[in-house]
């Protein structure tokens, strides 16, 4: 058994294939996002038409119906504009200088506020896809339109932000993979 040859292995078995590099992982989990965004976005467009042009029912798709989708569509934008650096910003600027110290156990005042706005942007998912479920609830299955179709619209509201919300997670994750040359650029 050389020690060569497993100092330089990754796991303890052979995988059957070989791991992508980060870029290609950075790629297609941007693509795969956008894909998750737009499906996501296409089942409540669609359930909004079908409301309109075909549906017998008197429950048709409102503008509240479309508010769950807009807080998760304002929580994966302020989610993804904050950059991961400035969560974890602790030591480099000392005790803070915003007189925030003694609140935060000495965080830096900017990842305070960077901590702060993601909790915020959180908050908008989970606000959205719980609005989701409460516009289904309330709105179709309170009211005995447990039918298909009809309920079908309260469904595709559920599915619209749980895609938003899965599409927030895969891009964070893909935007936060290190690049083999970040730490060269860095130094």
């Amino acid at each position: 058994m050389d020690v060569g040859t497993h100092s330089e292995r990754l796991f303890k078995f052979n995988l059957p294939f070989k791991l992508p590099s980060s870029t290609v992982l950075r790629a297609a989990g941007v693509y795969l996002s956008g894909i998750l965004y737009s499906v996501g976005f296409w089942f409540l467009v669609d359930a909004s038409i079908y409301s309109k042009t075909v549906n017998a029912s008197i429950v048709h798709v409102t503008f509240v119906d479309w508010i769950p989708g807009i807080c998760s569509s304002l929580g994966m934008f302020v989610v993804n504009s904050i950059d991961k650096n400035r969560l974890f910003n602790d030591s480099l600027n000392g005790s803070g200088g915003g007189g925030l110290s003694s609140f935060n156990g000495g965080l830096s005042s900017t990842s305070w506020y960077a901590r702060l706005i993601l909790f915020f942007g959180f908050s908008l998912l989970a606000g959205g896809l719980a609005g989701s479920v409460v516009v289904l609830v309330l709105k179709f299955l309170m009211k005995d339109f447990n039918t298909y179709p009809t309920l079908g619209m309260g469904v595709a509201n559920v599915v619209c932000n749980s895609c938003i919300m899965l599409s927030c997670i895969v891009l964070w994750i893909s935007q936060n993979i290190e690049d083999e040359y970040s730490y060269s650029l860095v130094l």
